[in-house]
């Protein structure tokens, strides 16, 4: 049976169904007073009529909440508030966000979901920020291995290309534990002050330190239980245990999905694009996790992460 046969990819019903069993595994949740208690269900109810509707849609999930008498849906307080598109159709969104390894465009989004142009773009930064991960365990760990590597992607805006070098482009500095998870961040300039607070952060002091040449890491030795780097400009690629190959493979599919189906990215949008590829990379079939199971972690992540058009957490870099 194929996973897009599923009724809540295709049922409006289905889909809330699906989703309240995700994100209320305990029954409905107010999230106006946060009661569990005697909630009461409304069906029959339709919205207000429109051009498009004159008789009104089939308002699906609604309940009641007997403590604070509000009325609230399983959207609320999730990246699906305030959506006009269905239910069913966020689903299958959500799924192919998860399932294409190199990410998919909103223009290839609107054509298969029969939205806007507009409405695709903003719904896939909305997955994107129910990817993001806010874990904040330290990486590695005894006898883990952790690699770090700097790239360069895009183009920063006002700045003019130069022949060499990356001073025109966006940094990202990117964490890869081997056999683990990868975090990606944006960072202003690939330099020690910028780089070695979050390499310090986020990686454990027993692991195992593996990086190119880069002066940005000529102190971590003091930091960790071992530091060990490949010399790229003198074609050393492997020695031993040493290498950066797992890094760069990580960067071998981000460049290829920024480059061959995003095309372009702001540089105020790029912290989400890196939360993508870092979400599927650290649930990949490998750790094993498939396509569906990385759907419904993706979907569990909706919840309490409410994005608007508008708002101040849409626009922060």
């Amino acid at each position: 049976m194929s996973v897009l046969s599923r009724p809540y990819f295709h049922d409006e019903a289905a889909a809330f169904e699906h989703v309240e069993g995700m994100l209320w595994p305990q029954g409905p949740v107010c999230p106006k007073c946060g009661s569990m208690d005697k909630h009461y269900k409304l069906v029959g109810v339709r919205s207000k009529p429109s051009k498009k509707s004159p008789h009104g849609v089939e308002r699906h999930g609604l309940y009641k909440c007997g403590a604070c008498r509000s009325q609230f849906t399983v959207r609320m307080g999730t990246i699906f508030e305030e959506t006009h598109l269905p239910l069913h159709k966020w689903l299958q969104a959500i799924h192919l966000m998860c399932s294409s390894k190199k990410g998919i465009s909103a223009h290839q989004m609107h054509r298969v979901l029969e939205c806007t142009y507009k409405t695709a773009w903003f719904l896939c930064h909305r997955i994107r920020e129910a990817m993001r991960s806010d874990d904040l365990t330290p990486m590695g760990g005894v006898g883990k291995f952790v690699e770090v590597d700097e790239t360069y992607i895009g183009r920063l805006q006002g700045t003019p290309v130069k022949s060499g070098g990356g001073a025109h482009k966006n940094t990202v500095v990117t964490l890869v534990e081997r056999g683990g998870k990868a975090r990606s961040f944006h960072v202003d300039t690939a330099r020690m002050g910028n780089v070695m607070p979050i390499v310090r952060a986020n990686i454990a002091k027993e692991s195992a330190l593996m990086t190119d040449e880069s002066g940005i890491y000529r102190r971590a030795s003091q930091d960790f239980v071992s530091h060990e780097f490949v010399t790229h400009s003198k074609d050393e690629y492997v020695r031993g245990n040493v290498h950066t190959n797992t890094i760069e493979g990580y960067f071998s599919i981000f460049k290829r999905g920024m480059k061959g189906v995003y095309q372009h990215c702001a540089e105020h949008h790029l912290h989400r694009y890196l939360a993508e590829f870092d979400f599927r990379y650290s649930n990949r079939v490998a750790m094993g996790v498939d396509d569906a199971v990385r759907s419904l972690i993706a979907l569990r992540g909706a919840k309490g992460k409410r994005l608007t058009y508008q708002g101040p957490r849409y626009r922060e870099a």
